[in-house]
């Protein structure tokens, strides 16, 4: 058969996947000889790379390409997500697609005329054709890092495995390395967010279920605000709060002050009263934070996935849809909850979300360190120090457990600032907090600026330049669609009749319907934490655990109802 056949074959089956890809190859060129092509003894072909020499380079066995494929994937345990840099013959993948437990392949190759010129050697219909295959050429960094962030789910493909074509990867060595660091680079996000499902997708889960007959109440529009001064509980809030009590008296237009719930604490103890405070911690030693009480005329915005006790502090609770998905649904299915973006995994990236959402025209962020300038980790005030003054004794004094927390967090990177006595302590997540929410900033409408601190400096970059003014969303949430116990028992219900999954994940997500695959999707963050705690075999066996504890927690709590 001539290359023509085999290309538009190819392309054909490429088109109902990756009809972008598709026209790009369309118009490559496919006659400059990146690669020669061999028959292997079992009849196969060898597509072998052409160097600058002109020198040829079998990226495949020559004895027989398809079983040296399966004899690699036969080295697989409970991976579901396989990455190959580099297509050749693309006899490894078409291996792992034959396993009925793959969740999903990438195959990643450089060069789109080379890639061209394969396509016109042979058939790649399995592969291409294949809804659980992407192929990227050329891709950048920032397309694979968007790809695995996106489809990387751990509780339904288990581990993820890399599989170099080394015969290719080695001759376009750069780009594949910066391809390995983009990979690396969205795992390590894909492990933190997963990490955190795993100890917290329970607690989620509970919360927002429990929080529910609280979030029935009625509460009216939130007024839009002008300027925004956002607290947050870094040490260096104890300098600023005097600047922030007197642009409170002096300024013609005084700022709407928003405090993070472990700040407020210190706000009270300076006599400086927020105007809202914001919580989005689902742990319950957020209790702490409000010990001191909190004025039944302050906001308390929450977080749905809140613990329940936190809605008591205030007559005024209004609860926001954070990213988890069991919120989200509730927003669609029974009453609409004003979203508030928490990607930033900090309160204080909440507040800034929050002040935006509420129409503010410029905000100022205060205590914002994001570092532990001089190793003290909070401003005064802040829970930790009661909290350490009732726990401390002759063997453990308050120092000692200070120095404990502090420490915790390894490694430690001591940065000297301008001065003998001027220091801070970062950490990575500290600093990761500090890079989203600067990413965050500059690419906000709304002027954002950080008064300077002791800590690590905010650099925001660009925010604020397009000068327009945004109409605020109003801030309020919508009518019940049907009662919470209707809603709750439609939603159980629904949990129950999601059909089992089988081994092949990937064919039993896409047979469900669109109102299963929305209630399925609330529960992979409990699946995370079912998988740590009881230790599952595999997907369908986590998906299952995770539907029976829904369905008995839903059961005890419409019980009182």
């Amino acid at each position: 058969m001539d290359k023509q056949f085999f290309f538009e074959r190819n392309l054909l089956a490429l088109s109902g996947q990756n009809p972008g890809l598709c026209a790009r190859l369309s118009a490559a060129e496919t006659t400059l000889n990146r690669y020669k092509f061999l028959e292997s003894r079992s009849g196969e072909t060898i597509p072998a790379l052409i160097d600058a020499a002109r020198g040829a380079h079998p990226l495949h066995s020559l004895i027989d390409p398809r079983r040296e494929g399966e004899r690699l994937i036969s080295t697989l345990k409970d991976e579901g997500f396989l990455v190959f840099p580099g297509l050749g013959g693309g006899y490894a993948v078409e291996a792992a697609l034959q396993r009925p437990g793959l969740y999903r392949a990438l195959v990643i190759d450089y060069d789109i005329n080379g890639v061209a010129e394969l396509l016109c050697s042979r058939e790649y219909i399995k592969i291409l054709g294949d809804p659980r295959c992407r192929l990227m050429v050329d891709p950048s960094g920032e397309e694979l890092e968007a790809y695995i962030l996106e489809h990387y789910q751990p509780a339904l493909s288990g581990g993820i495995r890399v599989f170099p074509l080394r015969a290719r990867t080695k001759f376009a060595g750069p780009r594949f390395n910066a391809a390995g660091e983009s990979i690396q680079n969205a795992l390590t996000k894909v492990s933190a967010d997963y990490s955190v499902q795993a100890y917290f997708g329970a607690r989620w889960f509970s919360n927002i279920i429990r929080n529910l007959e609280q979030a029935a109440v009625q509460n009216g529009p939130f007024p839009p605000i002008r300027e925004a001064a956002i607290c947050a509980a870094g040490p260096s809030l104890d300098a600023q709060i005097p600047l922030l009590a007197e642009q409170r008296r002096s300024a013609k237009r005084a700022p709407f002050i928003i405090a993070t719930d472990t700040s407020l604490p210190s706000l009270f103890n300076a006599g400086l009263e927020p105007d809202a405070v914001v919580s989005i911690d689902c742990q319950h030693i957020s209790y702490y934070h409000f010990m001191a009480g909190l004025p039944p005329h302050i906001p308390l915005f929450l977080d749905l996935a809140s613990p329940p006790l936190l809605a008591g502090f205030s007559s005024r609770p209004r609860f926001f849809s954070g990213g988890h998905p069991l919120a989200a649904y509730v927003s669609r299915r029974w009453r609409f909850i004003p979203p508030v973006d928490v990607s930033g995994a900090n309160v204080t990236y909440a507040c800034l979300s929050l002040a935006e959402t509420l129409g503010a025209e410029g905000i100022t962020l205060y205590g914002a360190d994001f570092s532990c300038p001089r190793g003290q980790v909070y401003s005064r005030g802040a829970y930790i120090y009661p909290y350490f003054d009732t726990r401390q004794n002759r063997f453990s004094p308050k120092e000692a457990l200070f120095s404990a927390f502090l420490y915790r967090n390894f490694p430690l990177n001591k940065i000297r600032g301008g001065g003998p006595d001027d220091w801070y302590y970062e950490t990575a997540i500290l600093n990761r907090y500090r890079s989203l929410l600067e990413a965050k900033a500059a690419a906000m409408e709304t002027p954002v600026r950080a008064i300077p601190g002791r800590g690590a400096p905010i650099r925001i970059g660009q925010g604020g330049q397009k000068n327009s003014r945004r109409f605020p969303r109003i801030f309020a949430s919508g009518p019940e669609q049907k009662s919470l116990r209707a809603f709750l028992e439609e939603y159980r219900n629904g949990i129950k009749r999601l059909p089992p999954l089988e081994k092949d994940i990937f064919a039993g997500i896409a047979r469900l319907t669109e109102e299963e695959r929305a209630i399925f999707i609330t529960l992979l963050p409990l699946a995370a934490a079912v998988k740590r705690r009881e230790n599952t075999p595999g997907p369908p066996e986590t998906i299952e655990a995770a539907r029976d504890y829904c369905v008995k927690k839903i059961d005890r709590f419409t019980a009182r109802l």
